[in-house]
């Protein structure tokens, strides 16, 4: 796809805004999966991010196809123990030396998908705080693109994204819960209430309540932050939402 001036400003400030924000991130870059099913870079700090998404296509494997397909947030502290996307994993620490990668899902619709990437040269580079500002920085990104672009579709699909975040952070202040265990929890009342995510989600954020007695006292023993749960107070920064899965990437 020709991308506009406008375009590829925004593409490649969302990088250097990545870059510079997230503080174990020594490479980042933008990956999109378009209606032709190739993954393809579209913004990139340096030569390291193109070669390690070229592996990830060639091989059909890694975080960024991770976060394409079917999750939100994709992490890895150690790629040398990682097991996940072993030829992948193997071949970029040989080659390129990255030992933690980050990858957040930026948008999923009939017209492609996107994902953040960041690179890290050293082991355990992204933590906690990295995590949660990669997603907040994820949805800022994604509404920039939308923008960028005049895509009206892209735009609602960012609505709901912001809406499902939303529910993740009130979970977060109100258990002390990470990113990744609110999400799961919402993941899981949607399961078994045979419910629409984002109805979970618009539901929580409405009604400031969990949905039911039964769900409720779950939630307080799922793995939490390494502090005290703090009442709820407000909505904490936007998060990924989750999307179904995108289709097989052509190899």
């Amino acid at each position: 796809m020709e991308q506009s001036k406008g375009e590829r400003e925004t593409l490649d400030a969302a990088v250097l805004q990545a870059l510079t924000i997230v503080r174990g991130c020594a490479a980042a870059g933008l990956s999109e999966l378009g209606p032709d099913r190739r993954l393809r870079t579209t913004a990139a700090t340096s030569e390291l991010v193109v070669r390690g998404d070229r592996l990830q296509h060639d091989l059909g494997e890694g975080p960024c196809v991770s976060a394409i397909r079917d999750q939100t947030l994709v992490w890895s502290p150690d790629l040398s123990t990682e097991t996940r996307w072993p030829r992948w994993s193997a071949a970029v620490h040989a080659q390129l030396g990255v030992r933690s990668m980050l990858s957040v899902q930026l948008y999923s619709g009939e017209r492609g998908f996107g994902a953040l990437n960041l690179y890290g040269t050293e082991p355990d580079a992204f933590d906690e705080h990295d995590r949660s500002a990669v997603v907040a920085l994820g949805t800022q990104i994604a509404v920039a693109i939308a923008n960028a672009r005049r895509d009206e579709q892209l735009r609602r699909a960012i609505d709901s994204r912001t809406v499902i975040g939303q529910a993740q952070g009130l979970l977060m202040e109100r258990f002390g819960l990470t990113a990744e265990t609110a999400f799961a929890y919402l993941q899981r009342v949607s399961q078994s209430t045979n419910t629409k995510f984002f109805a979970v989600a618009e539901e929580l954020v409405r009604t400031r309540t969990l949905p039911s007695d039964e769900l409720r006292a779950p939630v307080t023993s799922l793995p939490t932050k390494e502090k005290e749960a703090a009442p709820l107070t407000g909505i904490a920064a936007a998060a990924s939402a989750k999307t179904p899965p995108a289709p097989d990437i052509a190899v």
